[in-house]
């Protein structure tokens, strides 16, 4: 498996071009986090959507923000409270009094970028309104289904749990995230940057556009078509079959999260340059793809500890 690497295709079109240019302008407003980003573009490429947990503070409304800038997508932040109810992210049918019939009213969810910051802090009943969402590309209100704008993505923040005010996400709330990511705290070169540079909020406003959302929809769409071996599918298979019977996991790996790989996989593999995925690819973003889809036996084991014993017990063919 590993001697296709000698027969890389590195793709130097205009797109691509400027899809190394994207990445380079988010690592300058997110600073010293070059993997998250990296991360972050690969969710996006695949057609995923992202799950950011971290302690607040920490950069992940300005990796949002800052992507958004970047790729000049359209782009709705909406802050989640106890109180959000899913109609205040879907939309709601007003009667017209003048028309005598309901109209719609579209909520913050019809966007190309939406920022559901703080998700945890609202309860699960509002946290499901995004499913339909997420899986589907559209939401159906009174019947009607609605489709949303494309590319459709969505980047979710959330503290962690042991916060006050918080909600654990439903796990079928979670396996709607393709990858889950934490940036953590910047090194000391990067804060030191941070603090004496300019503010960031003033720099993603005078971001240049990098991409256009028909760039992005055609890098999809390469994503779609980097080749995948049956070999390569087989070790996805296997690390699937290992997560079912890993003594520690009292729920393992569903067929969507083995897409997810796969899809993770071949963003990863258009990223570096190539028409193929490799092994590596999948190693790469394991963790960050399975780990809140795991369910553990104990406590005592965390799901990132399960997703590194899982990944070691499998042998590459």
């Amino acid at each position: 498996m590993h001697a296709q690497a000698n027969q890389s295709a590195i793709v130097t079109d205009p797109t691509r071009r400027a899809l190394a240019d994207a990445i380079a302008q988010v690592n300058t407003l997110v600073l010293g986090k070059p993997r998250e980003v990296g991360l972050a573009f690969a969710t996006l490429l695949a057609g995923g959507h992202l799950l950011v947990e971290d302690l607040p503070g920490l950069g992940k409304t300005t990796l949002a923000r800052a992507m958004a800038a970047t790729l000049g997508l359209q782009f709705q932040r909406m802050q989640f409270t106890s109180d959000l109810l899913p109609s205040d992210i879907i939309g709601v049918s007003i009667f017209d009094g003048t028309a005598r019939e309901f109209r719609f009213h579209p909520g913050p969810v019809f966007t190309q970028m939406l920022l559901a910051d703080e998700i945890n802090r609202a309860p699960p009943r509002t946290q499901s309104a995004l499913l339909e969402a997420m899986a589907e590309h559209q939401v159906t209100v009174d019947g009607v289904a609605r489709a949303l704008p494309q590319p459709f993505f969505v980047m979710a923040t959330q503290n962690p749990v042991d916060l006050a005010g918080t909600f654990p996400l439903p796990d079928s709330q979670l396996d709607r995230f393709m990858l889950r990511i934490s940036l953590g705290y910047p090194d000391a070169a990067a804060e030191k940057q941070m603090l004496a540079g300019e503010d960031r909020r003033s720099m993603i406003e005078s971001a240049q556009t990098r991409l256009s959302g028909d760039d992005l929809r055609t890098l999809q769409a390469d994503v779609n078509r980097i080749h995948a071996s049956e070999a390569l599918i087989g070790y996805v298979q296997a690390l699937l079959a290992q997560s079912r019977r890993h003594p520690g996991v009292r729920v393992g790996l569903s067929p969507r999260a083995g897409l997810a790989l796969l899809a993770g996989a071949r963003a990863k593999a258009l990223l570096l340059g190539r028409a193929h995925a490799l092994p590596e690819d999948v190693q790469s973003l394991f963790a960050e793809v399975t780990a809140h889809r795991l369910v553990p036996e104990a406590e005592a084991n965390t799901r990132e500890q399960l997703a590194k014993a899982i990944l070691h017990a499998v042998a590459v063919d």
